[in-house]
């Protein structure tokens, strides 16, 4: 086993939740040596090409990345390792924090071609694909940001990708919404964390309407020039928001996700030029971190 592979209780782990069979109904095979050709990738950020043959021809670990990261395999490896997880209370849904980060795009992230990309094999876009393609202009140059939900344990719920100069706060809501945790005896999959926490620029009507709506209980401080507008309107401004100083000491955690996350130098920088791509990128590093012990 070489540095940064699949330990075997790793591998325990993430194997019963891997397909079976490939396009044409042929079984996949060495899938262990494919994922961890994609891990080397994904952990130094080296080119394609440049794989070590240990882990077989280059475009063979290329190509399934891409499939899956097309097809929405890799979104239902994470659902379901995620759901070990939890059935194994693993996930410490006592403080989910949501944040984002910027990601530096290398050069050879720009100059996809403008006409969509298809599923190999099918007549549809892939999943998560973008027709801008996750790409920002700032005076940096491009850059993507990823938007995340992290639990108390460091690893994220809920991914997001969007170009870089996009606002925290409009995508504070889809975030939310794609905590989807399935439970191990049915019914409906947990979303709800038991408080959540933000910084202020999470703060807005909309999201604490959304909030109290759906009763979750948040930690999110209000920025000064809110709080002089609600003042200034008297009654008709509301109330003060709610502010714990002991949850909000937690908001930590979801840096040190992001920090985790980017450890991972093909997420670190994007090299990827397709959006649905990156996601998948993005995807299984997360995986990678929920499979850790």
């Amino acid at each position: 086993m070489g540095r940064g592979d699949l330990t075997n209780a790793e591998w325990a782990r993430l194997k019963p939740h891997l397909p079976k069979h490939g396009q044409r109904g042929g079984r996949w095979a060495s899938h262990r040596r494919i994922i961890n050709g994609i891990l080397f990738r994904q952990r130094t950020g080296v080119p394609w090409r440049d794989l070590p043959a240990r882990f077989g021809p280059w475009k063979t670990v290329y190509e399934r990345h891409r499939r899956w990261s097309a097809d929405g395999t890799w979104d239902k490896i994470f659902a379901a390792v995620l759901a070990d997880a939890d059935a194994a209370g693993r996930v410490d849904w006592s403080m989910v924090s949501v944040d984002s980060t910027s990601c530096r795009a290398h050069q050879h992230a720009a100059g996809a071609r403008r006409r969509g990309p298809r599923v190999p094999g099918k007549r549809r876009t892939p999943r998560h694909h973008r027709p801008d393609e996750g790409l920002g202009r700032s005076r940096g140059g491009l850059t993507s940001k990823i938007h995340l939900a992290g639990e108390g344990g460091c690893r994220p719920l809920a991914l997001l990708l969007t170009p870089g100069q996009w606002g925290d706060a409009p995508q504070f809501i889809p975030v939310l919404e794609r905590i989807r945790v399935r439970r191990p005896g049915g019914g409906h999959p947990r979303t709800r964390p038991d408080h959540l926490g933000g910084d202020k620029a999470y703060s807005s009507r909309r999201n604490r309407r959304y909030l109290r709506r759906r009763q979750i209980k948040h930690t999110i401080p209000e920025p000064k020039d809110q709080r002089a507008h609600r003042t200034r309107r008297g009654s008709r401004g509301g109330r003060p928001a709610g502010f714990d100083k002991t949850m909000y000491k937690r908001r930590n955690e979801v840096e040190r996700t992001i920090n985790a996350l980017k450890n991972f130098r093909a997420v670190a920088t994007r090299f990827d030029k397709r959006a649905y791509v990156f996601y998948g990128s993005v995807t299984v590093a997360a995986i990678r971190l929920w499979l850790r012990p």
